[in-house]
């Protein structure tokens, strides 16, 4: 209540101070240094490309740290105008208590104010035991009407913290040959400085914090067919192209969530009947990709998930009856993959795993019974966002199956966890720190 939030805008301003003296040296940058790897007809070859990358890396660098400078500051700016909102409507519950005849302590205590009443009053009141009743009644609802307000300012507090710790985790939007980003803990060129763009703590949603506590229940479900089609596009800038056609029996899918805090309980069941077949291939910057699959029959899928803050585990179970053939392989600077699979029959596998502070490991097994062989090995990053290492390999003639395992590595949870670890060692040093003051106030005191 005596926090001057001032301090909040003209942070904001430094901020956004810093994002123009970043902008300054960028320009110098370029003008000086990476000019010299690029402004030059007579260097030449693998040096000067290698020169040529570095330094424009690095000039992305000061670009990425202007826009997180100037999110942040953003963000100080929506943190002042909520806190400064929320701040009102504590001291006005406050004005409303006592005008309804109670007092209220600067600790945010609510007792009936009995200084207000005639010694007639206070007695009549002592001896009633319906106007006891009542005075309890109202005592509690007021202490409910300041607590929400205050509670809602503690949540925005969090919610703001939250914030300007994720706007400075780099997104990597440009890595991987989209752009010029070269380094996976740099500044955060996609830095957001709109608070309501961050979800709330413990919540999976931006409008959460509207929510009631307790759990909270998300689903939604979809199914099509019959459906017969085709279609083909490229070569796209003049180096990729892609070709599918379906016929479709039906496809259904049903997903849904349960979440109460930081713990989160979610499945997903899938199935499948019909015919397909894709290919892709592609030639870009972003490197060499190609993929062609075929398949006949029906399969389903069920998978389940627990989550508690940073820590995870799923089970999945997977049937598929028909056949089935394909070849993969892509080479960029996300990494490698690639893969064969043939299959005629029945198969059913398992998969579980689980993951610790954005650190992952899984693993499966099949069931065959049919002919078939597969073997695919995984090195990079995927469309999840997570790095993947793993790998396959699986044979059957009559009976057999398949036998994988994986890694994972979520950047963003792994940043998250580390931040959390840091305010837990941070917050227990301030516990021990306190304690020690308590025990030398208590010493001292045998000797006053």
């Amino acid at each position: 209540m005596t926090t001057d939030l001032g301090l909040l805008t003209a942070a904001a301003a430094k901020w956004d101070a810093m994002a123009g003296e970043l902008n300054k040296v960028e320009v110098r940058y370029g003008e000086t240094v990476q000019k010299v790897s690029t402004g030059s007809p007579n260097w030449v070859g693998v040096s000067a490309g290698a020169a040529g990358r570095s330094s424009a890396g690095t000039r992305y660098e000061y670009a990425a740290a202007q826009i997180q400078a100037k999110a942040i500051a953003s963000l100080l700016r929506d943190a002042h105008e909520q806190f400064t909102d929320l701040r009102k409507r504590v001291e006005n519950a406050r004005a409303e208590a006592i005008t309804a005849g109670m007092t209220v302590s600067e600790q945010g205590r609510v007792a009936f104010d009995y200084a207000k009443l005639t010694p007639a009053e206070r007695s009549a009141y002592r001896h009633d035991p319906d106007g006891e009743a009542s005075i309890r009644t109202a005592v509690t609802k007021w202490q409910q009407h300041i607590d929400d307000r205050v509670k809602a300012f503690a949540q925005a507090d969090q919610h703001v913290k939250a914030a300007l710790e994720a706007v400075v985790v780099d997104s990597n939007k440009d890595n991987f040959g989209k752009g010029g980003d070269q380094t996976l803990s740099g500044f955060n060129a996609g830095a957001e400085g709109d608070l309501s763009k961050y979800p709330v703590p413990g919540t999976t949603d931006k409008e959460a914090a509207t929510k009631t506590d307790g759990w909270q229940s998300e689903g939604k479900a979809s199914a099509t067919g019959p459906d017969v089609g085709a279609s083909a596009s490229g070569p796209k800038y003049g180096k990729e192209a892609s070709a599918k056609a379906y016929a479709d029996l039906g496809h259904a899918t049903a997903e849904g969530s349960l979440t109460n805090g930081s713990l989160k309980l979610s499945g997903i069941a899938d199935a499948y009947a019909g015919a397909r077949a894709t290919a892709n291939v592609g030639f870009t910057e972003g490197g060499l990709t190609g993929k062609a699959e075929a398949s006949v029959g029906g399969r389903a899928l069920a998978e389940g998930r627990a989550e508690y803050g940073h820590m995870g585990y799923y089970m999945r179970g997977e049937g598929f009856a028909g056949a089935e053939a394909g070849v993969s392989a892509g080479a960029s600077l996300s990494g490698v993959n690639a893969g064969a699979k043939a299959f005629a029959g029945a198969k059913a596998s398992y998969a579980g795993g689980g993951e610790l502070a954005g650190i992952g490991a899984g693993g499966t097994a099949e069931g065959w019974a049919g002919a078939g062989a597969e073997a695919k090995v995984t090195f990079g990053k995927g469309e999840d966002g997570k790095f993947h290492i793993g790998g396959e390999v699986g044979v059957a003639l009559g009976l057999g199956g398949k036998l994988g395992g994986e890694f994972t590595v979520d950047p963003g949870k792994v940043a998250d966890a580390a931040s959390d670890a840091a305010d837990a060692v941070g917050n227990a040093a301030d516990a021990v720190g306190d304690a020690a003051g308590s025990v030398k106030d208590e010493v001292s005191s045998w000797f006053d």
